[in-house]
């Protein structure tokens, strides 16, 4: 059976449901002359064609963000929080749906789908709570005579960067604050996952977002269109997730203009295991945070240091529960690890486990892509010697886990802050009092005491130093989104009490 969802004549039908593969422009899906593939993973296939626009299309997407900026950001809050609960109850009706397209373009297991998916939700949910909550200040002058009036105003229309590795929760996280603030957004998704942001477009605009509050760009020039956007002054903001590396680019993109900027950025997230941690929790945790989305993951642990008291009984532990992993497609029962995104990122991963092979490394488990179709890679796990220059300081961005052995507190919180990168960074003690001293030297924007995941809407999520500027969730969202105002209002007290 056929789930419609598009009002679009250009769609596709992935795993039985009608998916847009157009560019979403001033409320009107539309249809490029060049199509290009999108690949699931898990077999190599193709399972949509979708349209290429192109530096013209997106900038006819600034142009209906730009004509409807001053209206959508009079509507009143009430109103665009009506806007967004009509949204949020459609997304939630289609959760199963979400959950499917993501898995067929993207290759993760369908429980981590399901799992994205229900946190996506529950971030636009927040933006929805939160609409109603932008407050300012009043207050007199530090002389008298008049009175500081401090209110925020959106900052205008915004080109939203979404990666391919969480394609529903980068969108719904970027899209939700945005749109809450009162900014029209063009979104570009990344051409791995482009189906996921379609049908998220789509619900909005079957939940009655006027025309040219969303627009959606599908691309295989990315830089083409990043640049043709950033280089126009009606653009005020950019968010984007990916590389370091391409947030500089669009950072320098960004400097003539002086547009804001939001970067999520790379990341090198130590896993520190102290003396006395609960080692079974740790390799536990360690799993999750190592392995989800086939380690494919900002935030995912990049290297596991532990304490010498405890390092061979927790990487005894950590390859059991390793080897217990079950990798296949992300619709078969049971996987627990899907594919590798693309055959270019498979041959990376290769690439690197010979890197480390070459140093001075154990390899315990795992090492090779495995045979048959699709872009599978086993779960690999090293024991690495000393600090390798080749490996410290870079992001792995694969299914392989390095572990690095310690002899003291002191060494594990050095070694971790030896990195360019400050994104996510993880603690594991059963001693609070030095949980809480750990993790205020780490220098990273997150800390994970005893766990290893922390998305959570009401958090301020983001980074540090190479790993980014500004914040996605919590209170700090929206207003990455608005600017201050500041009204210097003139009060004569004796007249007025005349």
């Amino acid at each position: 059976m056929t789930t419609t969802l598009a009002n679009s004549p250009d769609t596709a039908t992935v795993r039985g449901h009608c998916v847009p593969t157009g560019l979403f422009i001033d409320g009107h899906w539309r249809t490029t002359d060049s199509m290009f593939d999108v690949i699931d993973p898990a077999t190599a296939q193709p399972i949509a064609q979708v349209s290429d626009g192109g530096a013209a299309d997106a900038l006819s997407a600034l142009d209906a963000a730009h004509a409807v900026r001053a209206a959508w950001r009079q509507v009143s809050p009430r109103d665009r929080a009506d806007l967004f609960g009509a949204a949020h109850r459609l997304l939630l009706s289609r959760a199963d749906i979400f959950a499917e397209v993501m898995t067929a373009e993207s290759g993760k297991p369908l429980a981590e789908s399901r799992a994205e998916f229900a946190l996506s939700a529950e971030f636009f949910l927040w933006y929805t709570e939160q609409i109603a909550h932008l407050h300012g200040t009043y207050a007199p002058a530090s002389h008298g005579g008049y009175r500081v009036v401090t209110s925020h105003q959106p900052v205008g229309p915004a080109l939203l960067i979404t990666p391919w590795n969480f394609p529903m929760l980068m969108i719904a996280r970027k899209a939700g604050a945005a749109l809450a603030a009162g900014c029209p957004v063009i979104v570009k998704s990344a051409k791995e996952t482009p189906l996921t942001c379609a049908l998220f477009v789509e619900t909005l605009r079957e939940a009655g977002f006027p025309d040219g509050v969303v627009n959606l760009v599908h691309t295989t020039s990315s830089a083409a269109v990043s640049a043709a956007l950033m280089a126009d002054p009606r653009l005020r903001k950019v968010s984007f997730t990916g590389s370091t590396g391409v947030g500089s680019t669009l950072l320098a993109q960004a400097a003539p203009g002086i547009v804001n900027a939001s970067m999520e950025l790379g990341g090198d997230g130590p896993f520190i295991v102290l003396d006395d941690a609960d080692v079974e929790l740790a390799a536990q945790q360690a799993v999750v945070c190592k392995f989800r989305n086939a380690g494919q993951a900002c935030v995912a642990a990049n290297r596991i240091i532990v304490h010498r008291a405890v390092a061979d009984e927790f990487t005894k532990r950590f390859v059991e529960l390793t080897e217990q992993l079950t990798v296949g497609n992300g619709f078969d029962d049971g996987t627990d690890v899907g594919p590798i995104i693309s055959e270019a990122q498979l041959d990376g991963v290769t690439e690197l486990v010979a890197t480390l092979r070459g140093l001075d490394t154990e390899l315990l488990t795992g090492g090779a892509a495995l045979p048959g179709t699709g872009y599978f890679f086993a779960p690999t796990v090293f024991r690495v010697a000393g600090r390798p220059a080749e490996l410290c300081d870079r992001e792995l961005f694969a299914p392989v886990a390095t572990i690095y052995e310690v002899e003291s507190t002191a060494e594990a919180i050095e070694f971790a802050n030896d990195t360019r990168y400050g994104l996510a960074s993880y603690v594991f003690t059963r001693d609070l009092s030095r949980a809480l001293a750990v993790g205020e030297r780490l220098d990273f924007g997150m800390v994970g005491i005893n766990r290893g995941i922390m998305a959570d809407p009401a958090a301020a999520f983001g980074g540090i130093k190479a790993s980014g500027l500004g914040r996605e969730g919590g209170h700090d969202a929206i207003y990455d989104y608005l600017e201050p105002k500041y009204l210097a209002v003139t009060v004569n007290e004796e007249e007025g009490l005349a």
